[in-house]
């Protein structure tokens, strides 16, 4: 008979009992991110829809559609565009965070929509719920990721910012420009781009255009147009502006997610946020070490 060396075989044990421990570490280690998929590629659920002019949850001419695991902004059934400016908010209000997603600009965007609208959409954080939009609001108070696309006339950077009803410092300086570009190449129709929103409550938000950081800035509140009667924003509809007159001035802390129809066809996938805000206290069950908000409520530890 032949002699088996069991010091190999209980070597080879020990490696695989070890090897088996440290997958097993891997998969619950509280470092790993945990990104939610907010968009199911099926189906709106989780999302409200708001058009100006249309009640809440009205999706006027199918402007907001899923096809092939794709949230599509389109205008098939559009005879004119009619300042039909929408949004569609995911269903959570939320303060810290990182939201990720790729997209891509189609066609033309409608010939009687205004020019500033061609090629142009946009994520808007911070905003205001769409419960809250007036009937014939066409933006909700936020603040916007402008999205562009270009060509070589057209020299449009994305990732830009955007501020109705809102005002934001960049450095130590207060910016009261609408639309402040950032520091990004042009991308052209139809190409695919990844996006990503990285939001700190009210101290920093940064934009990020394909891996690259092309603009931020820190302390956002209300304020600016929509609240000032003589500024062109207070044309945007909105009848309860007493209540956004009462909160100038303070800081934007939460609000929605909300993607933006503005007559161009475009689509979104891949659409994932990263919670940063949650239980930071080891003990408990759900504690992640890459949360910088805690929320002592949210703590499991049976």
């Amino acid at each position: 008979m032949k002699h088996l060396n069991l010091s190999k075989y209980f070597l080879f044990f020990v490696a695989t009992i070890f090897f088996s421990c440290k997958a097993d570490k891997v998969v619950y280690d509280v470092v790993a991110e945990v990104w939610d998929t907010i968009f199911n590629g099926k189906n709106l659920d989780g999302w409200t829809i708001k058009i100006a002019n249309e009640p809440l949850g009205e999706n006027y001419k199918n402007t907001f559609t899923v096809d092939s695991q794709m949230l599509r902004i389109s205008y098939d059934e559009y005879s004119k565009w009619d300042d039909k400016f929408g949004h569609i908010f995911f269903e959570k209000p939320m303060s810290y965070y990182k939201l990720k997603f790729d997209h891509r600009f189609l066609g033309e965007h409608l010939p009687d929509a205004p020019i500033w609208a061609d090629k142009n959409s946009g994520i808007m954080v911070h905003s205001q719920s769409p419960q809250s939009m007036s009937f014939g609001q066409q933006f909700p108070i936020s603040l916007e990721m402008q999205l562009l696309v270009g060509n070589d006339t057209l020299k449009n950077t994305t990732g830009n910012v955007c501020t109705p009803g809102t005002i934001l410092h960049m450095g130590d300086t207060l910016r009261m420009d609408h639309c402040i570009n950032s520091s990004s190449i042009t991308y052209p129709l139809g190409e695919w781009i990844h996006g990503e929103i990285e939001v700190y409550g009210d101290s920093l938000v940064r934009h990020i255009i394909n891996g690259e950081t092309v603009l931020e800035f820190t302390k956002p509140k209300v304020g600016g147009g929509f609240l000032n009667p003589n500024d062109p924003w207070s044309l945007a509809f909105i009848t309860d502006s007493t209540t956004w007159i009462q909160k100038n001035d303070t800081p934007l802390k939460t609000g929605y997610i909300a993607l933006q129809a503005e007559s161009q066809a475009l689509d979104f996938k891949n659409i994932y946020l990263l919670n940063l805000e949650g239980c930071m206290d080891s003990r408990a069950k759900n504690y992640k070490s890459y949360y910088i908000k805690h929320d002592a409520g949210s703590c499991v530890y049976k």
